[in-house]
């Protein structure tokens, strides 16, 4: 799988908080999608825009560091100010900015992000502390919420226990653009947060809907990658959905997690493997999932 180069980010900032890295030399590179809608990649989670008379609506913002540039890349595109935030999920390399946008912007997420942005979270050897109260959502939802701005229906879904159990897709309808957030990323296997409440198979019903209900010509614009098709995902989802299957077998007949890994349950699957997601770490996900981390299988088809 092409690696992006916010995965050099990803994995030095452990579970996708940290902002201790140097982001002097990052560009923020702007990318048209179709309609008024456009796409910035820097560092972290990729960015939606919408742009037109009423002001700008921006999806996600990357880590705090890099507010200025993103600032500087919305101003090449719009000299209108930034009216909405939207969250896609509460992880640092989505809303890390957030606190920066909040001076003028007022900012949306699904509740359990700003449940979690303001308690924070502990995972495994790191703690996250809660954010400052300028960063937090000042609007919530619990399943769907709708801004309507430039004569553009946008649209926040909430598709819980996916990549997170605060997911949001956001749908730009005039200009058929989706945003996956993390439910639907470019790097290989994809990073599920058991401990902020993800499951593999609410990522999986996530992407299978999406592909069932959406235009087969929306653009993608996925949580971190190149701008895709639904075609794109398709692959994704049945590698989902085969990997859940055969760790599932696995932990149906009683073998461990090490059996699994030693039986290279995975085998065939070894293209989607990073140095983020490696194969192994992914059935270690899958395993876990599964078994509640009790070591006790608990779901049931």
């Amino acid at each position: 799988m092409k690696k992006t180069t916010c995965l050099v980010l990803f994995i030095a900032s452990s579970l996708l908080f940290s902002q201790d890295q140097n982001f002097d030399k990052v560009q923020i590179k702007v990318h048209p999608v179709a309609g008024s809608v456009y796409m910035l990649e820097g560092a972290g989670g990729n960015i939606g825009v919408s742009v037109g008379d009423d002001g700008i609506v921006i999806v996600d913002d990357e880590f705090a560091p890099l507010a200025p540039k993103i600032k500087a890349a919305l101003k090449g595109i719009s000299d209108k100010p930034v009216r909405f935030v939207l969250n896609t999920h509460w992880h640092g390399d989505h809303v890390g900015g957030n606190a920066q946008f909040s001076t003028e912007a007022t900012i949306i997420a699904q509740d359990n992000v700003r449940e979690r942005m303001q308690t924070g979270s502990t995972a495994p050897g790191r703690t996250i502390k809660p954010y400052p109260k300028e960063a937090l959502p000042i609007i919530t939802f619990n399943d769907r919420a709708t801004v309507h701005l430039n004569g553009e229906d946008i649209r926040a879904m909430h598709f819980p226990a996916g990549h997170t159990d605060g997911d949001s897709i956001i749908y730009f309808t005039k200009s058929n653009v989706i945003h996956m957030g993390d439910d639907f990323v470019r790097y290989g296997f994809p990073f599920v947060d058991l401990n902020s409440g993800g499951s593999v198979e609410g990522m999986l019903a996530a992407v299978e809907k999406i592909i069932a209900t959406f235009p087969g010509d929306v653009k993608v614009i996925p949580g971190h990658g190149e701008l895709s098709t639904v075609a794109d995902m398709k692959p994704y989802a049945d590698m989902l959905r085969e990997t859940l299957a055969k760790v599932q077998a696995g932990v149906k007949q009683g073998k461990t997690l090490d059996q699994l890994q030693q039986e290279k349950v995975l085998a065939g699957y070894e293209k989607w493997s990073g140095d983020f997601i490696s194969t192994d770490k992914w059935i270690e996900t899958i395993y876990h999932d599964l078994t509640d981390k009790k070591g006790e299988y608990v779901k049931h088809n």
